[in-house]
């Protein structure tokens, strides 16, 4: 039996399919089927140690991008990106008829489209999940034909056939979801009974946020410490500034800058967080299982129409509070902090519906159904 991953190039999608793949497996031993073979098919393998510690195989195509903005420079990468996108459809029909699948998951994004057109042709049985509460075009586009749909908010199930869609959630890896209180304040050196304010910036980092915090950096530590998790690309900067901003507080060591926060410091610092501050991507359902209170900070509209939809979307939830990016300002964010922490009833009732709001069997079900249609699908062969 096999199952062929697709999705674009991004944390929100690689890794909710290596919690799905996982349970794969799970769901394959515990019902003896002994010839579970895994593929995972995009441009960019992401995260190539993550696909070999987990048993999947990598196969590359490519995929062009429709940016939305219609200035000259995207006119044209669109129109080169055509020819990109063709090309990857011609190869993804030649990989998947040998590869020749049970069934196709797509979890969304451009990347995922050559791939699920390539099943479309073959007439391979196709499964998606949908991570946003406004879908994106390609699952829009798939969605049509695929067997069955899965979601992460309740909101995007509007732009599906009912029958045969389920709110399921995000799948969250396993190691994430548990977060971790014994040793965290060794791990990350911070001082005891100081409340923790952790922020995320994304994978790609947020200049935005990043300044905001930093500008707010000498008041925070005087209560908090503070958890800066700032992208790769921003991190030199932002020690460099935070180093001269901080320059003589007394408090300064309970600043801590990261570029990234691997698995096993996101759980010590989950397992200690007062108030997280975040983006509006996939990290909203990380929040949710740690059961935190947060401050979401959507991307621009101009920039992504999603992440103020999903923010808003987890808001009614009562799970959070967002700060709109033009609103963003250094005593904004002081103060909000500052209400979140003190305000223990609010902080309560936000982490009970984090709580609610998390579904933890999200990866267990969407597997489910792609184990019940690829067995149908191999009879049928």
């Amino acid at each position: 039996m096999r199952i062929l991953f697709t999705g674009g190039g991004t944390g929100g999608h690689f890794y909710p399919i290596i919690s799905i793949a996982d349970e794969l497996k799970a769901l394959a031993k515990d019902k003896h089927l002994l010839e579970l073979e895994l593929f995972y098919m995009s441009p960019t393998p992401y995260n190539p140690g993550a696909l070999f510690e987990h048993g999947i195989e990598y196969r590359k195509n490519s995929a062009g991008k429709l940016r939305r903005s219609k200035n000259g420079l995207n006119f044209l990468k669109n129109f080169f990106d055509l020819f990109k996108t063709g090309w990857g459809i011609l190869t993804s029909v030649v990989q998947v008829f040998n590869l020749y699948p049970d069934v196709v998951f797509g979890k969304g994004g451009y990347a995922s489209f050559p791939a699920l057109l390539a099943a479309r042709i073959l007439f391979i049985p196709v499964v998606i999940h949908e991570s946003d509460s406004v879908p994106g075009r390609v699952n829009l586009w798939a969605g049509k034909f695929a067997q069955r749909i899965a979601i992460s908010y309740r909101e995007a199930g509007q732009f599906f056939p009912p029958e045969k869609t389920a709110y399921t959630g995000q799948p969250v890896r396993k190691e994430i979801a548990t977060p971790i209180l014994e040793g965290a304040r060794e791990f990350l050196q911070l001082e005891p009974d100081v409340p923790v304010v952790l922020i995320l910036g994304g994978s790609q980092g947020s200049q935005k946020i990043n300044g905001a915090v930093i500008e707010a950096a000498k008041t925070l530590v005087e209560k908090y410490a503070v958890i800066h998790q700032t992208g790769p690309n921003n991190f030199p900067e932002v020690k460099a500034t935070a180093d001269a901003v901080l320059h003589g507080s007394v408090h300064k060591d309970r600043y801590k800058v990261f570029d990234y926060l691997n698995s096993l410091a996101l759980r010590m610092a989950a397992g200690l967080v007062s108030v997280v501050v975040s983006r509006a991507g996939s990290t909203i359902f990380e929040i949710a299982s740690w059961g935190a209170p947060s401050i979401i900070i959507p991307i621009n509209e101009k920039v992504s129409h999603d992440q103020r939809s999903n923010a808003f979307a987890y808001a009614r939830s009562g799970a959070c509070t967002v700060v709109e990016e033009m609103n963003l300002t250094p005593n904004i964010l002081i103060a909000e902090i500052d209400r979140l922490v003190e305000n223990h009833p609010v902080r309560d009732e936000m982490k009970a519906a984090a709580k609610a709001f998390y579904k933890p069997d999200a990866a267990k079900l969407v597997a489910e159904e792609i184990l019940k249609i690829a067995l149908e699908h191999e009879i049928e062969k």
